[in-house]
């Protein structure tokens, strides 16, 4: 799958964001990062949702199968509330789990917070989309996508979906020698 703008979603899940009550800080610090991560051309497919499951599995299956994102982040609903269903909705909708990402991504939020232990971001693949739950608080989303994204593009390949291409001075992309394009 080879096109020259790939899409990339950035989902918020916060009832108070999706009502206006609350200002969605991690959407655009999620789409600054890969702004500042991705030198391949990209299109944003953003979206602010409310905690409801049904309706961030309709999104997520949306953002894939329709929007043909390769990439789609998610922000929000990752903790132990009862509203918190995040994890359960990409469950849902994911043909296969990659433990990987969650593992390395709670190791490095404990370096700064106690309770990283209670946050339960997951990963997954659905068709030809990687889906990557991360946390709310913006810093908390830079730290997570440094430790998790240099697998990111590689992730892709093995996915049929489009060569990624990172800032090497920002994020380096990690790929088996032989599975690297010359420019």
């Amino acid at each position: 799958m080879e096109t020259s703008v790939v899409k990339i979603g950035f989902v918020t899940i916060s009832d108070r964001a999706s009502r206006g009550e609350y200002e969605d800080l991690g959407g655009p610090a999620m789409q600054a990062w890969i702004q500042s991560a991705l030198r391949t051309p990209w299109q944003a497919c953003a979206r602010v949702i409310e905690d409801d499951q049904a309706l961030i599995e309709r999104t997520l299956c949306e953002l894939a199968d329709q929007q043909g994102c390769c990439l789609i982040l998610t922000t929000g609903g990752t903790g132990p509330a009862k509203r918190d269903v995040t994890p359960e909705a990409t469950a849902a909708v994911c043909d296969k789990i990659l433990d990987g990402f969650a593992e390395q991504m709670r190791a490095v939020s404990l370096r700064y917070v106690p309770t990283a232990i209670l946050s339960r971001q997951i990963a997954g693949i659905r068709g030809e989309s990687l889906i990557i739950n991360l946390p709310g608080k913006p810093s908390a989303i830079g730290e997570c996508l440094e430790a998790v994204f240099p697998a990111v593009p590689y992730c892709i390949d093995l996915i049929d979906g489009p060569y990624l291409q990172t800032y090497d001075d920002f994020i380096s992309a990690f790929r088996p020698k032989h599975a690297i394009k010359k420019d």
